[in-house]
């Protein structure tokens, strides 16, 4: 089974902690997704607005169980686009671009933004995010220390 992943990629488990830290989110628990092509990230009122021209979005979102953390955050939209869940269902959704820092690594990618209340991970980092980085082995569950950010809410 070992012959499967490859060398010279880092092996990651089906459940990680990561940050976003242009979002102000030093510790973010994730569920990795390889059936899932974009990430998604669960969001509370999320609003959009013009600036400079630019739409932007608004929204809030809870970090952690024990002793939540409210995050606000405001970034500016990269797109709108068609998701399909794993239903079958189409919605759209809008997308940001954000750092993420997993593994030791530090690297942007595009996150849609959704409700994912009823869900028992805040993320799903899908294969795109995935792709050319790392490798997934669903028997493994955070293999990563946690990442070595100061907590500093939205910067």
């Amino acid at each position: 089974m070992a012959d499967l992943i490859t060398p010279d990629l880092i092996t990651l488990g089906w459940r990680e902690r990561l940050a976003l830290p242009q979002l102000g989110i030093a510790l973010l628990k994730a569920k990795l997704d390889t059936g899932a092509r974009s990430s998604s990230l669960h969001v509370d009122a999320l609003e959009s607005f013009r600036r400079g021209g630019v739409t932007w979005l608004r929204f809030g979102l809870h970090v952690g169980r024990r002793h939540p953390l409210n995050v606000s955050c405001e970034v500016p939209a990269v797109d709108r686009r068609a998701v399909t869940d794993t239903g079958g269902r189409s919605t759209e959704r809008w997308f940001i671009r954000s750092e993420l820092q997993l593994a030791g690594q530090r690297f942007d990618i595009d996150i849609n933004l959704t409700d994912r209340r009823h869900m028992l991970f805040p993320l799903l980092l899908g294969r795109s995010a995935l792709r050319g980085r790392f490798a997934v082995d669903p028997a493994l569950s955070y293999t990563q220390p946690r990442p070595c950010l100061p907590a500093t809410g939205h910067p």
